[in-house]
């Protein structure tokens, strides 16, 4: 196996070919977005993820090729990475993408070429949606799910030392992938069907939304009673051997908020209603509008009023750490319509997300130094590690008095903030 042709040059996609193009392999990169096919044309990649543009640039037009299609001649595996949202009003999956994408396959390439399937589908869709698409063509396909599990941020590293499931729809189909993946990463984790594989990555994702939504409650528990929710929690996982309790925070980005729904979705077509998983997602969904509601009650307090306010908000990617520009779920993304109609005059600040975002979300753009100058909030809910390492006594003291200072994260120095008197608060606290 020498070429792989990847469909859908995403965060998922573009990772993995220039992973794969390291491993000596030939990838044909497929997209059907003319900014993204002229962007990684020139050698820039059209997203964030550290070594991907390096390896982007190092294998364009030798290693990695790009393209709206496959080649004519076909390849020897395609792999589909396409996104599969959810509905906004209803979150049903949409699956549009995936049926897209394999008829693309379908009429580009033939019956041995090896078909695996990276997007993140409901359970049974690669053998539902995929599979009739290339035996329509071909009478026959060689088809596998092999989920992407990496964090952003740490993908290229995490591609090569995370396990890779790997499911088929036959033993030779799940054979062939996990030779493939063999070459990446160094262990395979084969398993019994195609459904096993998809399961796998929706579980891992809501278990993780799960662990993080009880984090939160705990801090929405303890503001209750006036309590520090990093104090219980610390004070709870300290040498205790039960698993640990998480800090709260903020949960979204493209799978966390999405992918619980996309179980949910498939479960109830197999007959069950999930109890946790939908809660679990809807309390970190509330989370933003919480944070959001608090803040504006606080800079109501403190001045009177909220119209005409100055708010700086630092950080509007999903995350922090490891850092990211995506947007996708990213809290602020709700809080939004809560602050403007609260009045409140926005000003922008993120290590990562481009200034015509911010703007487009209705913020000026500006450097942390001229946020904090003359606002009467500020609001961190980003935990990029930078933050932290701000001159906070210097950026406090021009702050328009009286102020506060929301920190969702906990990141910065509490003490520094009352002692320049201002008014400090964190998820359930303060």
């Amino acid at each position: 196996m020498s070429t792989v042709g990847v469909v859908g040059l995403g965060y998922v996609g573009l990772t993995l070919a220039v992973a794969l193009a390291k491993k000596d392999l030939t990838v044909h990169g497929v997209d059907t977005s003319p900014a993204v096919l002229e962007a990684l044309g020139q050698g820039r990649a059209h997203l964030f993820e550290p070594g991907v543009e390096g390896g982007l640039r190092a294998f364009l037009g030798e290693r990695i090729h790009v393209a709206p299609a496959l080649p004519a001649g076909g390849v020897d595996a395609a792999v589909i990475c396409v996104s599969t949202p959810v509905a906004p009003d209803t979150h049903a999956p949409q699956i549009d993408n995936l049926r897209l994408a394999a008829r693309h396959v379908a009429e580009r390439s033939g019956p041995d070429t090896l078909v695996i399937v990276r997007s993140t589908v409901p359970v049974g869709a690669t053998r539902s949606v995929v599979l009739p698409e290339l035996v329509a063509c071909w009478g026959r396909a060689r088809l596998a799910f092999a989920p992407e599990r990496t964090i952003q941020g740490q993908a290229l590293r995490e591609l090569e030392e995370l396990p890779q499931v790997v499911g088929g729809v036959d033993a030779e189909s799940r054979e062939a992938a996990s030779a493939l993946f063999s070459r990446l990463t160094r262990r395979v984790v084969p398993v019994a069907t195609l459904e096993t594989a998809e399961l796998v990555k929706l579980v891992n994702n809501s278990h993780t939304d799960l662990i993080y939504s009880f984090g939160n409650e705990v801090a929405l528990l303890a503001q209750r009673w006036g309590l520090d929710p990093l104090e219980v929690i610390r004070a709870a996982n300290v040498e205790y051997p039960r698993p640990d309790l998480a800090r709260p925070g903020f949960v979204g980005g493209g799978c966390l908020s999405k992918d619980p729904y996309i179980l949910i979705s498939a479960a109830r077509g197999a007959g069950y209603t999930p109890w946790l998983v939908g809660q679990a997602r809807a309390l970190n969904e509330r989370l933003p509008l919480e944070v959001a509601e608090r803040l504006i009650a606080l800079i109501r307090e403190t001045r009177g009023s909220t119209e005409g306010a100055r708010l700086c908000v630092l950080g509007w990617a999903y995350k922090g750490w490891p850092p990211t520009d995506d947007m996708r779920g990213a809290p602020i993304a709700s809080m939004l319509p809560l602050l403007r109609a609260a009045g409140l005059s926005l000003r922008g600040h993120d290590f990562l997300v481009a200034a015509d975002t911010l703007r487009g979300l209705g913020a000026e753009p500006v450097t942390p130094e001229a946020g904090f100058a003359g606002a009467d909030a500020v609001l961190l809910t980003s935990d990029h590690p930078e933050y932290a390492t701000l001159d906070l006594t210097r950026l406090l003291a021009t702050l328009r008095r009286p102020a506060v200072l929301y920190d969702a994260w906990r990141v910065l120095d509490e003490d520094a903030v009352r002692s320049a008197g201002v008014r400090y608060a964190g998820i359930g606290y303060g």
